[in-house]
C-alpha cells in the first residue's frame, strides 16, 4: 500500500538518516522482496505513478531548467517509460540462474551463477536531468529485489518536490523514501550503511562519494562526466557533422554530462564547421535562440558566472551573448583556446563549444590520449576505417561514430564511464545487474565421490597435469 507523502523527510534537520536505513533494512530482511511478483507490482506502481505525474515533471523541468515539453519528453520522460517496459517484460529471465561450466576434477556437478538483491540502497541524483536520472537506476533497484532513498539534488528543487510527491504516493517509505535537502541531507546519508551508493554528478563529489563508501566496504556505481571530444576527419559529411554535434551541444543549454565538449578539426575546415555549427543553432532555434521555447537556461546564478568565466579563455566565434537575470546563455563556438585554460581543462557543462586545431587522426588520438578517460567519444568519418581506428586506439566509457550521445538511448547496452569518467554502468539488464549480487554456486550429488583430490597425493601429479 502506498502512503501519503507525509512521510518524507524533506528538511535536512528532520532527517534521521540512521532510522530511515534501519527500516528499509528491517523491510529487505523479510524476504519480501524476492519473490518476482512482488517486483513486477512496484515496477508496475512506478509505471502507473510516472504517468500519473507526467504533466507535474513536465512543468517542474521547465521551472528548473526551461525545458519545453518536448525536448524534455524527448531526453527524460519518454526514456523512463521504455526502461520500465523492458524491465517489466525481462525481469523474470533476468532473475534466473545463470549456468556456468564446472571443471572435470568435480563432476559430476552442476555451476550456476544465483542472482540476488544487494539489499538496502541509495541513489543520488543530478539537476541536469533531475528526472531521469533518479528514476532509471530506481527502476534497476526494484527489478532487482531492492529498497531505495532516493536523493535528488537541490539545485533542481520543483523537480526533487514532484519526486517526492510522486515516490511518495506510489510507495511506503521502508521501500522507497525521497530525501530532499542539500549537502548537509546528503551528508548525513552518506555517513550510514549501504549495501550500494549510485551516484550520478561531477567527479568531484563522486571521489566524496567513494571516500564514504569505503569506510563500509559499500560497492559503488559512480556515473561521472569528463570532456567527451568529437574526432572529425577530412572524410566526413561537414554539414551534418555540424547539425549533429550543434543538436547534441546545446540541447539542454550545453548541461549533459556527454554533450560534446570540445572538437578536433583539421584547421583548414575550421571555419566552414563554425558557419555550419551556426547555420543548424539558427535553424533549430531561430535568429535568437532568447526568445525560442526549445532553448534552456543555465540551472543556476552560480553556474552561469562559472560558464561566463569560462567563455573569456578563447576567441568568440559566434554567440557568447548573455542575459544573468534570466540565465540566458547563447549557443556558442570558441576558438583559440590555451589547452591550459579552465576551458580547455575543466567539463564545461554549458553552451561552449571549443574548437582545436588538429591536423590528422594521428594527432587527434594522440591527444585524447594524453587525458583522462571520457565518459563519451564521437568520430565522425566516411571512411569506416578511420572510427574503428578512432575506437580500437582509444578508451571511453561509450562511443559512437557519425553521431553524437545517441548510445544513451541504447538501452540493451550499458551505460557507464571508465577511470575517472565514472565506474559501472547501467541501463536495460545492467541497471538490474548493478542492483544484484551474482553469487557462484556449484551444485553436487553425495555420489561418485572421486578419491583424486584427496591426500595422499604421492603418485597423483601426472593425473593433476592431465585433468586440471
Amino acid at each position: 500500500m502506498a502512503r501519503s507523502p507525509s512521510h518524507l523527510a524533506s528538511e535536512p534537520h528532520s532527517l534521521d538518516a540512521k532510522a530511515l536505513v534501519e527500516s528499509q533494512r528491517a523491510w529487505f530482511e523479510t524476504r519480501v522482496t524476492l519473490p518476482l511478483e512482488w517486483r513486477r507490482e512496484q515496477l508496475h506502481a512506478l509505471d502507473r505513478a510516472a504517468r500519473k505525474y507526467e504533466a507535474e515533471i513536465l512543468a517542474a523541468l521547465k521551472s528548473d531548467l526551461s525545458k519545453s515539453p518536448e525536448e524534455a519528453y524527448l531526453t527524460e520522460v519518454g526514456s523512463i517509460y521504455g526502461e520500465l517496459k523492458g524491465a517489466l517484460k525481462n525481469v523474470k529471465a533476468w532473475m534466473k540462474p545463470r549456468k556456468g561450466s564446472a571443471p572435470l576434477v568435480i563432476q559430476p556437478a552442476r555451476a550456476y551463477q544465483y542472482v540476488e538483491p544487494l539489499g538496502v540502497t541509495l541513489i543520488i541524483s543530478p539537476w541536469n536531468y533531475p528526472y531521469q536520472l533518479a528514476i532509471a537506476p530506481l527502476i534497476g533497484a526494484l527489478a532487482a529485489g531492492c529498497t531505495a532513498v532516493v536523493k535528488p539534488s537541490e539545485l533542481s528543487p520543483a523537480t526533487s518536490r514532484v519526486l517526492a510527491q510522486m515516490l511518495g504516493d506510489a510507495f511506503p517509505p521502508e521501500v522507497v523514501s525521497v530525501v530532499e535537502g542539500g549537502v548537509e541531507a546528503s551528508q548525513a546519508l552518506l555517513a550510514e550503511r549501504w549495501d550500494l551508493i549510485f551516484f550520478t554528478g561531477g567527479t568531484s563529489v563522486g571521489r566524496v562519494v567513494a571516500q564514504a563508501a569505503a569506510k563500509h566496504l559499500t560497492p559503488t556505481v559512480l556515473e561521472l562526466g569528463g570532456k567527451s571530444p568529437c574526432i572529425i576527419d577530412r572524410s566526413a559529411d561537414l554539414e551534418v557533422t555540424a547539425r549533429r554535434i550543434a543538436w547534441g551541444k546545446y540541447v539542454n543549454a550545453g548541461q549533459t554530462c556527454i554533450a560534446p565538449d570540445y572538437v578536433l578539426i583539421p584547421p583548414e575546415l575550421k571555419g566552414r564547421f563554425t558557419e555550419l555549427v551556426q547555420k543548424a543553432v539558427q535553424s533549430f532555434y531561430g535568429a535568437d535562440a532568447s526568445t525560442s521555447s526549445d532553448y534552456g537556461r543555465i540551472v543556476s546564478t552560480r553556474h552561469f558566472e562559472r560558464v561566463s568565466a569560462l567563455a573569456a579563455d578563447g576567441k568568440v566565434a559566434f554567440g557568447g551573448e548573455r542575459d544573468a537575470s534570466s540565465r540566458y546563455f547563447a549557443p556558442t563556438v570558441i576558438t583559440d583556446a590555451s589547452l591550459s585554460s579552465p576551458l580547455m581543462q575543466d567539463e564545461i557543462f554549458g553552451p561552449l563549444l571549443p574548437l582545436v586545431d588538429c591536423p590528422s587522426v594521428d594527432d587527434a588520438i594522440r591527444f585524447v590520449r594524453a587525458r583522462p578517460k571520457p565518459l563519451a567519444l564521437y568520430s565522425f568519418a566516411r571512411d569506416a576505417a578511420v572510427n574503428e581506428r578512432v575506437l580500437r586506439e582509444t578508451s571511453s566509457g561509450g562511443a559512437v561514430t557519425n553521431d553524437v550521445c545517441v548510445h544513451f538511448a541504447a538501452e540493451g547496452l550499458p551505460f557507464g564511464g571508465v577511470g575517472e569518467s565514472g565506474l559501472g554502468g547501467y541501463h536495460g539488464q545492467s541497471s538490474f545487474d548493478a542492483f544484484s549480487h551474482k553469487k557462484s554456486v556449484v551444485k553436487r550429488p553425495f555420489a561418485l565421490d572421486m578419491k583424486l583430490r584427496y591426500p595422499p597425493y604421492t603418485g597423483k601429479l601426472s593425473l593433476f597435469k592431465r585433468f586440471l
